[in-house]
């Protein structure tokens, strides 16, 4: 253990990928909002990778590298050297956490990992990084073995951390559950972004919000769409498939559903946070039709939003989603349970606007970001021996 900072805040450098304005997935998500509550509290500088940005330090690959997962790699190092005089480094993402348990090595210092999905349990990253799956593999592995400490973002998450790093002490694990911003994320009952994308406001929608990967369970939802009610819309803001082939895969299944029924609308482009949280509002329901989700920010996004969920029974789902208060959980890989469940709410459109209102009120209650980095921040001190 380091000796604590003798004069002022903590000094802790936090490592990422994603950083806005480039944010493609949950774990950008939280680490941006993260930053935005442990700035008051922490002497607070941010490192990420990809453009340059006036409010981190961007880091890029080395030119002479080709290869994907390297070329990553590559800004881990940049990143390890950067953070000479950090009291703490925090790592997110295998895209990350070999910078971190460099720097640790290198500077001894206390490293922390957050866990925002496993590479053991997303074999089908195979299919995107080939041989590269080795390397992201063996980075999260050599991080979190070694990590001062390793946060999960559910008990969920817990679990399978430590059935799949059996080496980590369960001491070292501490669950701190993604937060949300309800005062940016609240209902806005406009339609003028459902007008601009087509989206009929007369007619009842489900939405899904992510990207196409195995992961997130796209190809469910679309089979178990077409059993739908016909009179429902289903709008798919989905985009940044994993593979060509499975971005394929997703328009074969698209375009044959949309020969079948009217209302099926498709937004490959990734929008900004303003339509998404109008498109989010004005929905009937929300479906997360993942496969494997450690806790699902996008959930609590639409919860926020005043939107009843129906979501995949895995992960940290069940943390987020009270079944039959705030949504409805199905078995995952179940396209018959889960158009039962979306038939259900759109039968009954009064129980889900009631779990709308019981899922916004679950997410200002319970899933602030302050406590989130009030937590973050007592962890720091509590590696580093600070006051």
């Amino acid at each position: 253990m380091t000796q604590p900072p003798t004069t002022g805040k903590l000094k802790v450098a936090l490592l990422t990928r994603e950083y806005p304005p480039e944010v493609y997935g949950g774990a950008g998500v939280h680490v941006e909002y993260l930053a935005k509550s442990l700035a008051p509290l922490v002497d607070l500088t941010v490192h990420c990778q990809g453009i340059d940005r006036p409010d981190a330090v961007a880091h890029h690959p080395w030119g002479a590298l080709n290869d994907q997962v390297l070329r990553v790699f590559s800004t881990d190092l940049s990143m390890a050297e950067a953070v000479a005089g950090a009291d703490l480094v925090h790592s997110h993402t295998w895209y990350a956490n070999l910078a971190g348990r460099l720097a640790s090595l290198r500077y001894g210092i206390p490293h922390v990992v957050t866990m925002h999905s496993l590479e053991p349990l997303r074999p089908w990253k195979a299919e995107q990084l080939g041989g590269g799956y080795a390397l992201s593999s063996w980075a999260e592995r050599e991080a979190a073995t070694h990590a001062s400490a390793v946060v999960a973002v559910s008990e969920g998450m817990r679990a399978d951390i430590l059935a799949a790093y059996p080496d980590i002490h369960p001491e070292r694990t501490r669950v701190i559950r993604n937060g949300i911003d309800t005062a940016e994320y609240r209902p806005d009952p406009g339609t003028d972004v459902l007008e601009k994308h087509g989206v009929d406001p007369d007619r009842p929608y489900v939405i899904f919000v992510g990207r196409i990967t195995r992961q997130k369970g796209v190809s469910v939802l679309l089979r178990a769409a077409s059993a739908m009610e016909p009179e429902a819309q289903l709008v798919l803001c989905a985009g940044a498939a994993d593979t060509a082939e499975l971005g394929a895969e997703v328009a074969g299944l698209v375009a044959a559903l949309q020969a079948t029924r009217s209302g099926v609308l498709w937004i490959p482009e990734m929008l900004p946070k303003p339509e998404i949280i109008q498109l989010l509002t004005n929905a009937l329901i929300f479906v997360c039709p993942s496969v494997y989700e450690p806790l699902g920010i996008v959930n609590l996004e639409a919860m926020a939003c005043g939107t009843a969920v129906v979501g995949s029974r895995v992960g940290g789902i069940p943390e987020v989603v009270d079944d039959g208060v705030t949504g409805l959980l199905v078995p995952p890989n179940d396209p018959a349970s889960l158009a039962d469940a979306m038939n259900a709410l759109l039968h009954d459109p009064m129980r889900a606007a009631e779990m709308g209102s019981a899922g916004r009120e679950r997410a200002v209650a319970e899933f602030s970001w302050g406590a989130v980095a009030a937590q973050t921040a007592a962890l720091y001190a509590e590696l580093t021996g600070a006051d």
